[in-house]
């Protein structure tokens, strides 16, 4: 594709969130660009700032007034990830877009053969798995394992292995973008919609530089978010929980009138704390369970904008001039 020539309607877009990301962004560039050029289509490369604190606007200002094929967006302050995806998203005119991390831990080299099963196999999302996640804390993988084990079995949906490196077809993206929640999971949505998927396999690179920024509030929120956008069933569990506790309720009032009755009656003080004390417990973590749907319904509810594009710079093509 030539350097100076970018078309209106782009046949792919490659979209990448960037939070912190000024220790990776000339790398990821000089990496990511030459494998856009092999592609024999024409294409743009959506970087969306997520609101750093750091130089990584400054850095994307800079590519982006010497590149057309880049499109710098920066969003007014740190919105997420997730909110950062889908200003990518809408932004995004390809007809097939892919989503993948900025700091080289998604392998750019993957990208023509995702393009590959998206125009050969008719492939209408492709999803590039984890074989290995990439060192991390012991902490970090017991609460992978045990989210990805609690979202299968409250949704059946199994993504244990999936990653935010994807292609989608230009009707997945748009069916996406027709979703209304504030609270978006990504990796879950793009599970939800179905459409003709294959897999490609990868293992996690190391970070080329600069840490992680997900804490584990972050990690925890992102949690939440996908377990509660996707399951209902946290909400029968404080209905079971109670019917449990009734029929246990009715067995004890009739052991202890039978007690009562018989002249057996001894006191009970432990046993009357001991049950007050589980029974709070089992009530403060029901009306958590039930807190945390309402707060989401709230969020929607109130209907604010996911985010707020604050700068979006492009260079012209040099023979169309300035705009």
């Amino acid at each position: 594709m030539d350097d100076n020539a970018l078309p209106s309607q782009p046949e792919l877009s490659v979209v990448i969130p960037l939070y912190k990301e000024e220790a990776n962004i000339v790398s990821l560039l000089n990496t990511l660009l030459p494998v856009l050029k092999t592609l024999p289509k024409t294409h743009e490369l959506i970087l969306v700032d997520d609101g750093s604190p750091d130089n990584t606007w400054e850095l994307l200002k800079e590519k982006a007034a010497t590149h057309p094929t880049i499109l710098a967006l920066r969003l007014s302050r740190n919105f997420g990830k997730e909110a950062a995806i889908r200003a990518g998203l809408e932004t995004a005119a390809g007809q097939a877009v892919i989503t993948m991390d900025g700091d080289l831990q998604h392998p750019p080299r993957l990208i023509p053969d995702m393009v590959k099963a998206w125009e050969q196999e008719g492939a209408e999302i492709v999803e590039a798995n984890k074989t290995y996640r990439g060192p991390e804390s012991l902490l970090n993988k017991f609460g992978a394992k045990i989210f990805y084990y609690i979202l299968n079995k409250l949704s059946g949906y199994n993504i244990s292995n999936a990653s935010d490196f994807k292609l989608l077809d230009r009707k997945a993206v748009d069916a996406l973008l027709a979703m209304n929640e504030t609270n978006m999971f990504y990796r879950g949505m793009t599970t939800w919609l179905g459409f003709k998927k294959t897999k490609i396999f990868f293992e996690t690179a190391t970070r080329q530089g600069g840490v992680s920024t997900w804490s584990f509030l972050q990690r925890l929120n992102l949690s939440l978010t996908a377990i509660t956008s996707f399951s209902v069933l946290p909400l029968y569990f404080v209905t079971a929980i109670g019917l449990l506790f009734f029929l246990f309720s009715i067995g004890l009032g009739l052991q202890t009138l039978y007690h009562k009755f018989s002249g057996q009656a001894v006191s009970g003080f432990t046993t009357v704390i001991l049950l007050l004390l589980v029974i709070g417990s089992l009530l403060m973590f029901s009306l958590g369970i039930i807190g945390e749907y309402i707060a989401r319904i709230y969020q929607e509810a109130k209907g604010r904008p996911r985010y707020i594009v604050t700068e979006k710079i492009r260079r012209p093509p040099e023979s169309k001039g300035e705009k």
